[in-house]
Formats: structure tokens, C-alpha cells, sequence
């Protein structure tokens, strides 16, 4: 599924138009995405958590070349998906 998949699906189901639709999707991306920058988690229950977590530097290998290189420290986006998702995606 893509974003014009979902629109589509929030559109119909909301009965709303998909211009409104897609500036609901926008609007929680950049919201999401704001509080992250903060350092903030972002907990949506039942569905799951965004966070930032912190990973340290490391060594690694050019895949091309075999040499050594050095991968630098940094901030990663990180989500864990919640209860209801885990079992959702488990039910067959």
C-alpha cells in the first residue's frame, strides 16, 4: 500500500475528499516528525510508538573494496509496534 492507496481508504471511509484525506496523512507525518526532532516519543496506543534512539559509532566495510571505514554516531528513527498490531499481523 502507498499514500494514494491510503488516501483513497481514508477518503471512502471517512467520507471525506481525498484532499482532505491527504492533508490528514500530511499532518501526521510532519507532526510525528516534529516531535522526534524534539527527542520526544510519539505513543499511538494499541498501534504502536515512535522514538529516537541513539546509535553509537562503529567500524564497517566498503562492500566494493573491502577496505575499512568508520560509520559515524547518529540519531535513527524507531518504531515498536504495539499490542493490537502485533496481534493483527499474527492472526491467520
Amino acid at each position: 500500500m502507498n499514500k494514494g492507496h491510503l488516501v483513497d481508504r481514508i477518503a471512502t471511509s471517512t467520507k471525506c475528499s481525498k484532499t482532505q484525506a491527504a492533508a490528514a496523512i500530511d499532518t501526521l507525518a510532519d507532526s510525528v516528525t516534529a516531535a522526534l526532532k524534539k527527542g520526544e516519543r510519539v505513543t499511538l496506543v494499541g498501534f504502536g510508538t515512535f522514538s529516537v534512539s541513539q546509535r553509537k559509532a562503529r567500524n564497517g566495510r566498503n562492500p566494493q573494496t573491502g577496505s575499512l571505514i568508520k560509520i559515524a554516531a547518529r540519531k535513527v528513527a524507531k518504531f515498536t509496534p504495539g499490542i493490537d498490531l502485533k496481534r493483527a499481523v499474527n492472526r491467520k
